[in-house]
């Protein structure tokens, strides 16, 4: 069944808001994400790196535990959409490249991950209201690293 206009621009709309979501942690922009997410969102980042907290919370937490990392760079694709009047939820693979390095030697380490969204239509547009980080894979973690991540 072929999409609706509406239907089109509302996807549009919410890959847009993964995208900026992405750019926004990719370039450190903090405050972008306050025009990505729902003021009351929820963030859910436990099982990557066990953090889970509102925006504001979220947004410190990425300053601080980002700011050591050399290089990272997000790319999504494949997102499934289920749309439902105001209301959406999507799926997303996450590849996500970072360099690190623990003063004595530098790795370029992968998390594989999926982005699970839910989205709510506001009179500003749509905005993310939860997102949901789930692990598929780690490639080469330095074990200084992963003695610091969930198991």
């Amino acid at each position: 069944m072929p999409l609706s206009v509406q239907e089109m621009s509302d996807r549009f709309e919410i890959q847009d808001l993964i995208v900026g979501y992405c750019y926004a942690v990719d370039t450190q922009s903090w405050d972008a994400l306050d025009d990505i997410f729902a003021a009351d969102a929820v963030i859910d980042y436990s099982e990557m790196v066990g953090v889970r907290g509102g925006l504001a919370e979220i947004k410190q937490f990425l300053a601080n535990s980002l700011a050591p990392i050399l290089a990272f760079q997000h790319a999504v694709s494949t997102t499934q959409y289920k749309i439902e009047g105001d209301r959406a939820q999507t799926r997303t693979a996450c590849y996500n490249p970072m360099t690190v390095s623990d003063g004595a030697t530098t790795d370029t380490l992968v998390f594989g991950l999926w982005y699970i969204h839910d989205f709510v239509r506001t009179a500003e547009g749509w905005r993310i209201s939860r997102l949901y980080e789930q692990k598929c894979y780690r490639l080469n973690v330095p074990d200084w690293l992963a003695a610091q991540l969930p198991a």
